[in-house]
């Protein structure tokens, strides 16, 4: 065997083990969700069913209002990523072409947010939620992350190396900032924009912990929040978690099947600049 054929082995036999590793777990919540749930609790475990079943999604359909906590997260979800596209980008072509007093200064702080844990902020944050009499209301859920400090990078690093010319030649055209910025570096912006909206739509989706502080009533419950119902206190419910997991799993996957190249490309063209 030449040394090319045994070096594209080694890196195809990588790549395997790193498929196994990452598809590993997300196969084998697929195929518990439709096991009994003895089967689920039996040990050893087994990976493929020997009884198949959809008893699991219909209890957990009943047990929990699945379809008000979709509906829920994905407004949410939505929401957030239509402002952090907006207005990471606004403040970004700010950062990043524009020039007033302590811009550099600024830019530091939006560093340093990156650095600082989101649970630190989560005390404050909700404190200012309570006065503004905004706890259990989905602008509660969604004002502390309108805007992001990763956004606001990305965007940053982006637009930073498009041509100056463009917005010089539309300047002396009389078109003023606002007109600049979504008729000539917006659309430049695909590849960060797909993967700013689906790391947004990821962050949102997959929330657990600050929808648990600010929704109090079911109604506002999110499916990371509704699910939880099923961690009782005396036993849980092992095998409505697997099919839980699946529909908070599924739209995830079906998302990123469409915006994998974007993806790709907007990580390329933000971390390497």
């Amino acid at each position: 065997m030449s040394r090319t054929r045994r070096q594209r082995a080694v890196v195809h036999l990588g790549l395997g083990v790193g498929l196994l590793l990452v598809a590993g777990p997300f196969l084998w919540t697929a195929l518990s969700s439709v096991k009994p749930e003895h089967e689920i609790r039996r040990d050893p475990p087994t990976f493929w069913p020997q009884t198949w079943t959809l008893d699991n999604f219909t209890e957990l359909f009943d047990r929990v209002n699945i379809g008000s906590a979709f509906a829920n997260s994905l407004f949410i979800a939505l929401v957030l990523v239509a402002t952090n596209l907006l207005f990471c980008s606004m403040v970004g072509y700010a950062f990043a072409k524009l020039s007033f007093r302590g811009k550099n200064i600024a830019f530091g702080l939006v560093l340093v947010q990156l650095a600082i844990p989101a649970i630190v902020l989560m005390v404050p944050q909700f404190v200012l939620i309570a006065k503004l009499g905004m706890v259990n209301t989905f602008v509660g859920i969604i004002l502390p992350t309108v805007v992001t400090p990763l956004g606001v990078f990305m965007m940053r690093q982006f637009i930073s190396d498009l041509p100056d010319e463009l917005i010089h030649a539309a300047r002396v055209d009389g078109a003023g900032e606002f007109r600049i910025f979504f008729t000539i570096i917006l659309p430049l912006c695909g590849p960060p924009l797909a993967t700013l909206g689906l790391i947004t739509f990821l962050g949102s989706w997959n929330n657990f912990l600050w929808p648990a502080v600010v929704a109090q009533s079911e109604s506002m419950y999110t499916l990371p929040v509704a699910l939880n119902i099923l961690n009782g206190h005396e036993s849980t419910h092992y095998n409505l978690l697997v099919a839980g997991s699946v529909v908070v799993i599924a739209p995830i996957l079906f998302l990123f099947v469409f915006l994998q190249r974007f993806f790709i490309q907007g990580i390329a063209t933000t971390g390497l600049k």
